[in-house]
């Protein structure tokens, strides 16, 4: 790896700020969003109900705690920090004049800090942050306006932090919202709820096409403040295998795949790819394009690409297809099977470090830009010693399986990689389930699933193992 790699930690600002309402913030999307888990999915409520236990709206504290969790991070010897503005702590509602001065100050404060221990930080301009308000109002990103209120929210961060952030990315994991089925993501991605009656894939693509645009302007007007800038895009990226040779399975994880590589296709080759102009064609789907929207494709292509990556899917064509409601968060698709060769988590996601490298390969022969790991990490349940010990043993072969594939797509196989962010750093609110028991992070945060504890911080065996990782630029592994 070269010295130069950014070996950092990567968070969200939804899932460990908290202070939902506190600094003039309005809530977002993800503010009425109940804890799920055990089986139980997540509830999108229509407004804050009393007696409702919202696990963002405290989350680990961080707004209070930052500076104490930063000089953790310090300790670890991170390169890099990624973290999200969260929308309504700018622009409460979307739609104000002026934004918000407590909440512009909040993050000054924060990349201040980190820059103070030359930590640098990388920012997503909205992970899953859209205000609770153009959601309700507007329909999300299914209006057109909307795209004129994220591209001044960006705007007004990109002008305020200029000379303190480097690297961007427009909105995470873009291409969750493909898959429409599970309602948690075109609500969390673009503030969209489906109604009775409409066609859920029309609907999505239609509010796809407007965050395609809202993010090409934001490429284009953030080049204008400041010409080094390094803007990217941010996929979900699980790779799909085949079950056999069988040229019907190869086919069919080919078609399934656009689902992941659709929306880098738009952002990073400035134009729809044809195998979506023929699904538009094929299934009389309007998605709305007017004169002049490809040309701002065009005009905002991304630097880099970011994605996460925790799983692979396999496939069968022999499989039967799951019912819509079947297809689950995490991110099971149609006629997918068990990999044989493959363990899985407790929660069912198949550990395949091998299928980083395969991950990284695949999309930097595809794209020929920078890719940056933003996200990988296990979610486990961590348990005390009766000293007070965490002993995740299990997250650290995970990591360590997981480095030494990204270390052979770099130096055997010539990915031009960026740096690596393994996700959360520390301990946060799970999105998927809404769970603090559902672990990733290397620093420990004593609260449980229904938001009781001290908030103390513990270092896991992970923060020293993954220390010793930075120390060495991985030369060990």
């Amino acid at each position: 790896m070269n010295k130069d790699f950014l070996w950092g930690g990567a968070v969200a600002a939804h899932q460990l700020e908290g202070a939902w309402n506190e600094g003039n913030k309005g809530p977002s999307v993800v503010d009425v969003m109940t804890a799920g888990g055990q089986g139980k999915p997540r509830i999108i409520t229509d407004e804050i109900e009393d007696g409702v236990f919202y696990p963002n709206h405290e989350a680990i504290d961080f707004y209070h705690r930052y500076k104490d969790d930063i000089k953790l991070f310090a300790e670890m010897g991170l390169k890099c920090f990624r973290t999200s503005i969260a929308w309504s702590r700018i622009y409460p509602k979307g739609i104000e004049e002026e934004p918000n001065e407590e909440g512009l100050q909040f993050y000054d404060d924060l990349f201040d800090e980190l820059r103070k221990y030359n930590i640098e930080p990388v920012i997503t301009i909205t992970h899953f942050e859209m205000p609770l308000y153009l959601a309700k109002e507007y329909g999300g990103f299914r209006d057109r306006k909307v795209i004129d209120y994220f591209v001044k929210f960006a705007e007004t961060v990109f002008k305020r932090y200029k000379n303190k952030v480097t690297y961007w990315m427009t909105f995470n994991e873009i291409n969750n919202m493909m898959d429409y089925s599970n309602p948690i993501f075109l609500w969390t991605n673009v503030g969209v709820r489906v109604k009775d009656g409409e066609n859920p894939k029309e609907i999505m693509y239609k509010s796809a096409h407007h965050v395609l645009l809202a993010s090409a302007l934001a490429v284009a007007k953030g080049k204008e403040i400041n010409k080094n800038f390094k803007i990217g895009a941010m996929l979900s990226f699980v790779p799909i295998y085949p079950l056999t040779a069988n040229p019907a399975d190869i086919m069919l994880a080919e078609e399934l795949i656009r689902k992941r590589y659709f929306f880098g296709d738009v952002q990073i080759r400035g134009c729809y790819p044809n195998y979506a102009l023929k699904e538009f064609e094929r299934e009389n789907i309007t998605i709305g394009i007017m004169p002049g929207d490809e040309e701002i494709l065009q005009n905002g292509k991304v630097d880099y690409l970011g994605f996460s990556y925790y799983m692979s899917n396999t496939v069968s064509a022999e499989a039967k297809a799951p019912d819509a409601d079947t297809v689950n968060i995490h991110g099971q698709l149609p006629f997918q099977v068990k990999n044989p060769y493959i363990k899985e988590s407790d929660w069912g996601w198949a550990i395949d470090p091998i299928g980083l490298r395969y991950a990284l390969n695949v999309l930097y022969d595809r794209y020929q830009i920078p890719l940056f790991i933003v996200e990988n990490g296990f979610g486990a349940v961590d348990t005390l010693t009766e000293d007070g010990q965490i002993l995740d043993d299990d997250r650290i072969a995970y990591l360590e399986a997981h480095i030494k594939e990204m270390k052979k797509a770099v130096e055997y196989d010539g990915v031009n990689l960026i740096g690596y962010t393994p996700w959360g750093i520390i301990d946060l609110v799970s999105f998927t389930t809404g769970e603090m028991k559902k672990r990733y992070g290397m620093i420990y945060v004593d609260r449980d699933n229904e938001g009781k504890g001290t908030m103390e911080r513990k270092l896991k065996k992970s923060f020293h193992w993954y220390k010793q990782i930075i120390a060495t630029n991985a030369e060990a592994l």
